[in-house]
């Protein structure tokens, strides 16, 4: 025997949001509580759409922004090249008063002087002032050794510290001494073909041949004690110590080495003032200066 299930009923879907008025029954219909939720209330109703948000760019004011940026450009460019042209106004009245910017290139490891022989110097001349460049290096060889063999005297034979300071300052005066009086007037006149700048070398030149030829001999009338390496010093010396003489000698040999090469370099440099008619026009250029003077 079959009985029926009151309780069994047909279930279906019911949307609680949905619209009652429209639909007319629900589970919170009270006007009606028994009846039953219809098939069309479980059913959303579609949101409305949504407008797109958007933003407005203003074009004026961008184009302005470029504007400006251009105008910066334009300024700037103009200022670079008002800079460019007082640079190249400054270069131009720099090489016409003859001064010449010289870039310190020697010795490499510290740059204190500017030197190019191979660039700036005629072929023909390239061995003379290599030589008279030798020359000027022989000098630093010959004080700077005559530091260390008076400074073993001092200590050794107990001279007193009186020739040691004498050797420093032959040292400190002598080298830079010889850069500025001789060797860069013939390094210029070579460069420049200058008469009056050879002219100014020789005067220099003979003194510098003068104090090479003394200080191998070193007497004492001119020199105090031993601060010297000459000849008649190393014999002093090597009587009390042979260690200290040895240096000595060593020292006189040095600058008996500079003198003969420094000999041979102004022989040289004459001949050349001599045979390229540089005697004649330094003559004339005297002549013009003096009258210029005059004037």
């Amino acid at each position: 025997m079959a009985y029926d299930n009151p309780f069994d009923e047909e279930e279906e879907e019911v949307n609680p949001f949905g619209d009652q008025s429209t639909q007319g029954s629900g589970p919170f219909n009270m006007a009606n509580p028994g009846s039953k939720p219809s098939a069309s209330s479980s059913r959303l109703s579609p949101l409305p759409p949504e407008r797109a948000d958007t933003v407005d760019i203003p074009i004026d004011s961008t184009a302005m922004e470029l504007k400006r940026k251009e105008e910066e450009l334009h300024a700037r460019e103009a200022e670079l090249k008002k800079r460019e042209q007082e640079l190249k106004r400054k270069e131009d009245a720099i090489a016409r008063a003859g001064i010449v910017i010289e870039e310190k290139n020697f010795p490499p490891f510290f740059p204190i002087i500017h030197h190019d022989i191979a660039n700036e110097i005629p072929v023909h001349l390239q061995k003379m002032q290599y030589v008279a460049f030798l020359t000027l290096l022989g000098l630093v060889v010959c004080l700077a050794w005559n530091i260390v063999a008076v400074a073993l005297a001092a200590w050794v034979n107990e001279e007193g510290p009186m020739i040691f300071f004498l050797a420093i300052i032959y040292f400190i005066t002598g080298v830079p001494g010889a850069y500025v009086l001789w060797y860069r007037p013939l390094y210029r006149a070579m460069k420049s073909d200058s008469a009056l700048k050879l002219v100014w070398f020789f005067l220099s030149y003979m003194f510098h041949i003068g104090f090479c030829v003394v200080a191998a001999v070193a007497p004492p009338i001119f020199f105090k004690g031993k601060s010297l390496t000459g000849i008649l010093p190393a014999l002093e010396v090597s009587f009390s110590s042979s260690f200290v003489g040895i240096f000595y000698f060593i020292g006189f040999g040095l600058f008996a080495i500079e003198s003969l090469m420094s000999i041979w370099v102004i022989q040289q440099v004459y001949m050349y003032f001599r045979g390229s008619g540089k005697a004649a026009e330094m003559r004339r250029e005297a002549a013009r200066q003096t009258m210029m003077a005059a004037l």
